[in-house]
């Protein structure tokens, strides 16, 4: 049995506490909102998975020194925005060498650094390792079936979190690529909002595929020019959790995208949404983008609507306009 503290009770934090739970490991919640803890204590359910009932072995605690105590490992799975504030927060109460898994899917706008960079700055003591793949909270915390995969710096790591979350509705495979999962995860979000706002102008299932096969295209443009590994973008945490996220009503990516394709404006459709990833990791992709000096036509043209007030359906027009290309490049 492993002892693990789940760092952030929102929806995944909370689906991997009832895996793990049955699983068979010690798990604690932390939430840095008492009265979420109060509630959730209270009733056994987190209000957005109103289909699950929290196993009663599940411990659930405000204080983040008990939730971090002598735990085999940390899950880190605040939001993106958040991981950072988050972090500083835990450096007083963590041990040398104690696992801190990110589930976190982003980019820190400000650095351009990943959210296991981010991590690795504010807890330099930490083994930090991330864990990815195709994963919406909402099957997760009801046993549907889903591979992941488990990336770390050492391959002792990334088998432990094998052994911790594997079970026979999900499946664990391990990586040494941390960067290239961390690339796939956070844009393959930026990704579904355009793939969504397609969806709001009334595209169809021809255009869904386009973008989806045009984005990890992208993708993995950025990602093998920032040191990621090629094969690693058409694997799980990648073409993999790309597909899900441009295709599910679970996604908030792609619902957000839906509204501002209907009209809404991008500041309306996130306070309608919620937390969209997409969103903000949007003009951190643009940026690197810039930087390594990578094409990313799709990701460009969102940006342009997020932040510029680009009309969505001009957008659209500019991609399916753009010069005459081979598919790949190299021919």
């Amino acid at each position: 049995m492993a002892a693990v503290g789940i760092i952030g009770a929102g929806t995944w934090g909370t689906a991997l506490a009832v895996l793990l739970n049955n699983n068979g490991q010690d798990v604690t919640i932390w939430s840095a909102f008492d009265t979420e803890i109060q509630e959730m204590s209270r009733t056994r359910r987190h209000k957005n998975l109103p289909e699950v009932v929290l196993p009663d072995p599940i411990q659930m605690t405000a204080d983040l020194r008990t939730a971090m105590a002598e735990k085999d490992m940390l899950i880190m799975a605040v939001p993106s925005v958040y991981v950072r504030s988050t972090a500083a927060k835990m450096k007083e109460y963590l041990r040398y060498g104690q696992i801190v898994v990110d589930v976190a899917k982003g980019i820190e706008e400000q650095s351009l650094m990943t959210m296991s960079q981010v991590i690795e700055e504010e807890l330099p003591l930490a083994e930090v390792a991330v864990l990815s793949g195709p994963s919406h909270a909402e099957e997760v915390s009801r046993g549907l079936p889903t591979t992941c995969v488990a990336a770390a710096h050492r391959k002792k790591t990334a088998e432990f979190m094998q052994s911790v979350f594997m079970s026979p509705v999900f499946r664990i495979y391990t990586s040494p690529d941390m960067l290239g999962v961390e690339i796939g995860a956070a844009l393959k979000n930026v990704i579904a909002l355009a793939a969504g706002t397609a969806d709001g102008l009334g595209c169809g299932d021809n255009t869904k595929a386009a973008l989806i096969t045009r984005g990890i295209a992208e993708i993995a443009r950025l990602g093998i020019a920032m040191g990621g590994k090629q094969q690693t973008f058409y694997g799980l945490s990648g073409i993999g959790d790309l597909i899900v996220t441009c295709a599910s009503m679970h996604s908030r990516n792609r619902r957000a995208g839906i509204l501002i394709g209907e009209g809404t404006s991008p500041e309306d459709a996130v306070k309608q949404v919620g937390t969209v990833e997409g969103y903000y990791c949007c003009h951190a992709a643009w940026e690197l983008a810039q930087q390594h000096g990578v094409s990313m036509p799709i990701t460009e043209q969102l940006y342009h609507i997020l932040f510029d007030g680009a009309d969505p359906q001009q957008a659209l027009n500019n991609l399916m306009n753009r010069p005459k290309k081979h598919e790949y490049e190299e021919f």
